[in-house]
C-alpha cells in the first residue's frame, strides 16, 4: 500500500495551535488568554512552563513553512489566537493580529500549501473568563462576533475553516476536572460550558453562511469510541455509556439529536443545562465536514474490580497494547473502528477528515544534534495511515489526514515534557531538526515509501 492507493485529492497535512507554537504573547497588541494565566499559576503546568516563547512561530513561520513544503504537505492546520485579534474578547480589533495571519496564509499559498484555520483552540481571552468564560452564554455571542470578524477580514484566503477544536477538552478538562485552563472543578460547569461551546459553534457557522463564503467549514471533535472489554452484554452497555459525555454530548446536537439524558440522570444532584428555544436548531447548522482527532481507543468494562465506584458504572480496563509517553495505548485498529462508527452514525452524509493523529515518544537527538531517530512514531504514523486506507477502501468518505504535530511544542499541562512533533524543537536555541518521522511522511507523500 502506498500513496497511489489513496484517492487522488486526498489531503495530507500537519497541524499545530496558536498558544502551543506562536510565542510572542506580549507583543503587537495581543491580549492575555486563559492559558497565559493558567500556565503562570503555580503547580498547574509541568516545570512552570508557559507558551510565552515556545517555538516562536510568530517570527519563524517562514522557516516552518519551508519545512512543510520540503516534506510535500498539502495543507497546514493552524489556529487563530482570539486574544491576538480581540485583546478583550470583544470590541476593538487588533489589526496587527490579522496582519500576522495574512502573512502566514500568503506564505503557505506561495508554497502551494492550503490554509486550514481553526477559530478556537482553547486560548479564550482572559477578560471573557473573568465574566464566566464558557459557562456564560454571552461568550458564545462574543465568539460569533469574533468569528464574523475573521470571516470578513480573511475571506476566501482560508481554504478550510474549523470553528472549535475539541470542545470536550475546553469544557470537561477546563471546567470539570481542572486539568486545563481555567482550572475549574465542577461537572455542572462543564455541562454549561459544553452547551455554550456548541451554541457558539452554531452561531459561528451561521455567521459564515451569512458572509457567503465558499470554502468548507466544520468542527474537530475528539470522540471516544471505546471497545467493550468482552462481548458480554454488560460490557457492551458499559462501553456505550462511556460515550455519553465525550461523544454523544458533543456530536448529537451537531447532528440534530438530543443530549444524552442517560448521562444527566446519573448525577441527580446536578442540574442539566437549560435548553433555550431555538438553540438546538442553531447547534445543528449544517457543516461541510467533520474533523476527528484520534489518538487511542480505550477498553471499557462493567466490572468494578479495583476501581473506585463510578457514577455511570463503566471503567477503563488496562490493555495489552504498547503505550506512548502519554500512557495512551497504541491502537490503530481503533481508528478504523472509529471511522466506521462515525460514518454509520452520521449515515455517511458528512465528509470526514482526520484533523489530528500522532504520538508522544521519548525522542533524543544524536550527539551532534543533527539527527533524531523516532522509530516508534514512524510505526505509529504508518499503522494509522494504513487503517485510514482500509476505511477508504470500504467506501468511507475520508478526505484527509493531518499529523499531530508539525513540531515539538507546548503540550498544555505537560509543558515541554512531551514531544509530539515531526520536527525536534530545541526551545532554548530555537533549532529545528526534522525527525525520521518527518522523512517517513516526506517519502510517503512522494510515493517512495510503502505502508
Amino acid at each position: 500500500m502506498n500513496i497511489k492507493d489513496f484517492p487522488k485529492n486526498f489531503l495530507i497535512g500537519t497541524a499545530t495551535s496558536s498558544y502551543q507554537v506562536e510565542g510572542a504573547t506580549d507583543i503587537d497588541g495581543r491580549g492575555k488568554s486563559i492559558w497565559d494565566t493558567f500556565s503562570r499559576t503555580s503547580g498547574k503546568v509541568a516545570n512552570g512552563h508557559t507558551g510565552e516563547i515556545s517555538v516562536d512561530q510568530y517570527h519563524r513561520y517562514k522557516e516552518d513553512i519551508n519545512l512543510m513544503s520540503e516534506a510535500g504537505f498539502g495543507a497546514y492546520r493552524f489556529s487563530i489566537a482570539w486574544p491576538r485579534i480581540q485583546p478583550d474578547g470583544f470590541g476593538v480589533i487588533n489589526q496587527k493580529g490579522f496582519d500576522y495571519y495574512k502573512r502566514l496564509i500568503d506564505e503557505l499559498h506561495s508554497h502551494n500549501i492550503q490554509a486550514m484555520a481553526t477559530l478556537y483552540h482553547w486560548d479564550l481571552p482572559q477578560p471573557l473568563e473573568q465574566k464566566g468564560g464558557w459557562t456564560n452564554r454571552d461568550t458564545a455571542l462574543r465568539f460569533a462576533e469574533y468569528s464574523d470578524t475573521c470571516y470578513k477580514e480573511l475571506k476566501e484566503s482560508v481554504d478550510m475553516w474549523i470553528t472549535l477544536n475539541e470542545p470536550w477538552c475546553s469544557a470537561v478538562l477546563g471546567y470539570g476536572t481542572g486539568h486545563h485552563a481555567p482550572g475549574k472543578k465542577d461537572l455542572s460547569l462543564a455541562w454549561s460550558a459544553g452547551y455554550n461551546l456548541l451554541y457558539g459553534h452554531g452561531l459561528s457557522v451561521q455567521a459564515y453562511r451569512a458572509n457567503s463564503l465558499k470554502a468548507p467549514i466544520g468542527i474537530s471533535l475528539n470522540l471516544d469510541t471505546p471497545r467493550p472489554a468482552s462481548q458480554s452484554h454488560e460490557d457492551v452497555v458499559a462501553a456505550d455509556r462511556a460515550m455519553d459525555l465525550r461523544t454523544y454530548f458533543f456530536l448529537n446536537p451537531i447532528l440534530g439529536k438530543a443530549f444524552p439524558q442517560r448521562h444527566f440522570d446519573s448525577y441527580p444532584h446536578l442540574t442539566p443545562p437549560e435548553i433555550f428555544p431555538g438553540d438546538p436548531e442553531v447547534m445543528a447548522e449544517k457543516i461541510d465536514f467533520l474533523g476527528l482527532n484520534y489518538y487511542f481507543e480505550p477498553s471499557i468494562t462493567a466490572d468494578q474490580g479495583t476501581n473506585e465506584k463510578s457514577s455511570e458504572d463503566f471503567y477503563e480496563k488496562p490493555s495489552f497494547h504498547e503505550t506512548s509517553e502519554m500512557g495512551w495505548p497504541i491502537t490503530p485498529d481503533g481508528l478504523y473502528r472509529q471511522l466506521k462508527w462515525v460514518s454509520s452514525y452520521t449515515e455517511g452524509k458528512i465528509p470526514l477528515y482526520i484533523t489530528e493523529n500522532g504520538g508522544a515518544f521519548s525522542d533524543e537527538l544524536s550527539e551532534d544534534d543533527m539527527v533524531c531517530h523516532d522509530s516508534q512514531r514512524v510505526e505509529y504514523l504508518r499503522s494509522h495511515l494504513r487503517a485510514s486506507l482500509e476505511a477508504i477502501k470500504e467506501g468511507l468518505d475520508l478526505r484527509g489526514y493531518f499529523a499531530w504535530s508539525l513540531i515539538d511544542n507546548f503540550e498544555w499541562a505537560f509543558g515541554y515534557t512531551k514531544r509530539f512533533g515531526l520536527i525536534y524543537a530545541d526551545q532554548l536555541k530555537q533549532k529545528r531538526i526534522p525527525k525520521d518521522s518527518y522523512y517517513f511522511l516526506k517519502n510517503f507523500i512522494a510515493g517512495d515509501e510503502n505502508l
